[in-house]
């Protein structure tokens, strides 16, 4: 479902490339209206997946009907469900992707929004609505054409008329080439004030995969990531990480009130290569936090705001 953006891409004329259709695709309109229920055996299975909850650092607690869904896991939720078939040819939802050849998926941040009103339930039936709020063309002069895709998703639970989260997704869209990587370095992030350590292995990017219904190859087949997509190893998946840094914070932080959330993919992360969530509190209603590999390059930043 994702990879990264902070790569070294070959370079190509776009005069090599077709584009027809690609102007009228970014012109349509494009929405997608999913439902679901956040199950607490579906959730059961997502915190059995997260190092956080999953029993290992103490006592496992399943979640309870009622309490409020925790922070980034509707992510484990409203997956479109496309035969095989309708599939891209890496495993990937066709929904919001551009014509070809823009056929290689790049997860490279996004937002998330909880409305404190609206507080999204375990246990509740809820909608997700799903909107394409902005296409960007770029690279295409210096022939490295890119589309930056961002999705705006908006959770509402049944019954109610403001949505609960608001979360916008953007991805990245290339040619279908394979491409080697440099890493792309990272300054002025804060001292670390609380770390959690861990080691994503094959099990838990196929349990993430199997939750989120993602069959995208680069997270499960070896010989994909490396000899279609130019990477040494199987990626965790940009949202993982992206619930690692909530998960982490929570860990430091139980109890605490999260109003905004802001993050980037910059580097890749790979399987069974160990990971450490930094964070740090910048100010009483913010918090600066990053995931970096066992060689210090850093994969992921966000940052989140509190409610005072």
């Amino acid at each position: 479902m994702c990879s990264w953006i902070g790569s070294a891409r070959r370079f190509f004329s776009t005069s090599s490339f077709k584009f027809q259709g690609l102007d009228a695709w970014i012109a349509s309109p494009k929405s997608l209206v999913l439902t679901d229920t956040f199950h607490s055996n579906h959730l059961s299975d997502l915190y059995i997946t997260l190092p956080t909850r999953d029993g290992t650092r103490g006592p496992f607690a399943p979640p309870a009907e009622g309490t409020p869904l925790a922070y980034g896991h509707h992510l484990a939720f409203f997956h479109p469900r496309n035969p095989e078939a309708l599939l891209r040819t890496d495993g990937t939802d066709a929904d919001f992707c551009p014509p070809e050849p823009f056929t290689r998926r790049m997860w490279a941040g996004g937002t998330m929004t909880w409305n404190k009103g609206a507080e999204l339930k375990v246990g509740e039936k809820a909608t997700a609505v799903s909107t394409v709020s902005k296409v960007e063309k770029k690279g295409f002069e210096v022939g490295k054409p890119m589309i930056f895709v961002k999705q705006r998703i908006e959770v509402t639970v049944q019954g109610r008329n403001e949505p609960g989260m608001v979360e916008e997704r953007s991805h990245v869209y290339q040619a279908s080439v394979a491409s080697t990587g440099s890493r792309v370095p990272l300054n002025d992030l804060p001292k670390s004030e609380f770390s959690f350590s861990y080691t994503p292995s094959l099990t838990t990017l196929f349990r993430f995969s199997a939750l989120t219904f993602n069959g995208h190859h680069i997270h499960l087949d070896k010989d994909y990531a490396q000899k279609v997509e130019g990477y040494p190893e199987r990626l965790v998946h940009g949202p993982l990480t992206a619930l690692m840094l909530l998960e982490s914070l929570i860990y430091y932080r139980p109890g605490a009130q999260l109003r905004n959330f802001t993050y980037r993919a910059h580097n890749p992360i790979f399987v069974n290569s160990a990971a450490t969530i930094h964070g740090a509190i910048v100010a009483k209603d913010k918090a600066e936090l990053w995931c970096e590999n066992d060689e210090g390059v850093v994969g992921m930043t966000g940052v989140v705001q509190f409610d005072e």
